[in-house]
């Protein structure tokens, strides 16, 4: 690069990896598509989450957009055929955060079943000795539906495989490479598991996948970890099932209007609540971050990105 790019950031980054993109390009914090003016035709590159990606109104804002880096592996909210019509390279952080994600996965369910969040909440009350300890459920056994195969499913498996869970998966296709019992229809896979962990894409084709039907086929003695979107899930319809006691429990790492979640979660003991941080540990955020400015740095030195989407 003979000259730093402008780019704009639609969310903002850890202070080293704002750092050393400031080394190598011209940083814009995004505010709003009317505050843009001039600018918006400066703009060479984005650097966006997975949460946030790139509304249509911005994309359609910027003439001279080249390249969208994307921190994280979420592309739902980006039209990537408006990108391929305009030749605009996308690239994501896939890889990066797989073991991550599988972990959360893995502690969503074994706070869900074994109730450890809960249990602290009533040690800290003073509850303790006043009133019955309430029991849990045994992990090792209980059947797990993996809905999305992908490289976060897979590990997702072979870490309830540890725990001695009985495995299979829902998918868009059979995974040659895998062994575990595959199941073509989502209900029917809905319907033998205990527990279903969702790892799935995001957008159009997986909307609400979760609603009242599948919820009622996962049962009151079911338990639901989701790890994927929350446009996945029906969020109405998984609040009212818990609260009637229709579905056994839940671990939500996701919600459907980020970061608004629906205050009817936070009184129930049957829910684990995180803030959309499977990847949000020290080690796996920092290589994310650098990989959004490999990324850029090979597209504007014109070499093939990295982990291209686009």
């Amino acid at each position: 690069m003979s000259s730093k790019p402008d780019i704009l950031m639609i969310d903002p980054m850890t202070k080293p990896i704002t750092e050393r993109l400031e080394q190598y390009f011209t940083l814009h914090p995004y505010e709003s598509v009317a505050k843009l003016g001039d600018l918006a035709a400066k703009i060479r590159g984005v650097t966006t989450g997975g949460g946030s990606g790139l509304p249509r109104e911005i994309l359609d804002a910027l003439p001279n957009l080249g390249v969208i880096s994307v921190n994280g592996v979420g592309t739902d909210k980006i039209d990537l055929e408006e990108c391929k019509r305009r030749k605009i390279r996308v690239a994501t952080t896939q890889g990066v955060l797989t073991d991550d994600v599988a972990d959360m996965a893995l502690a969503l369910l074994l706070d869900t079943l074994r109730g450890v969040v809960a249990s602290d909440r009533f040690v800290r009350a003073g509850r303790w000795g006043k009133d019955p300890v309430p029991n849990s459920y045994t992990v090792k056994g209980k059947k797990l539906g993996i809905a999305g195969f992908g490289h976060i499913g897979k590990a997702i498996a072979s870490r309830a495989a540890a725990f001695g869970m009985e495995i299979a998966y829902f998918n868009s296709r059979k995974q040659d490479d895998s062994d575990y019992p595959f199941y073509p229809e989502f209900k029917s896979l809905v319907e033998w598991a205990d527990v279903l962990v969702l790892a799935v894409s995001g957008g159009p084709r997986s909307y609400h996948m979760v609603n009242k039907e599948i919820i009622e086929a996962l049962g009151p003695k079911g338990f639901l970890i989701n790890v994927a979107r929350g446009s996945v899930v029906d969020e109405d319809e998984l609040l009212s099932a818990l609260k009637e006691g229709r579905l056994g429990g839940a671990g939500l790492d996701v919600f459907a209007h980020e970061p608004s979640v629906p205050e009817g979660f936070y009184g129930l003991d049957n829910v684990v609540l995180q803030a959309h941080r499977a990847s949000a540990t020290i080690e796996t955020r920092n290589a994310m971050g650098n990989l959004v400015i490999d990324n850029l740095i090979a597209f504007f030195d014109g070499k093939p990105l990295l982990t291209p989407v686009v």
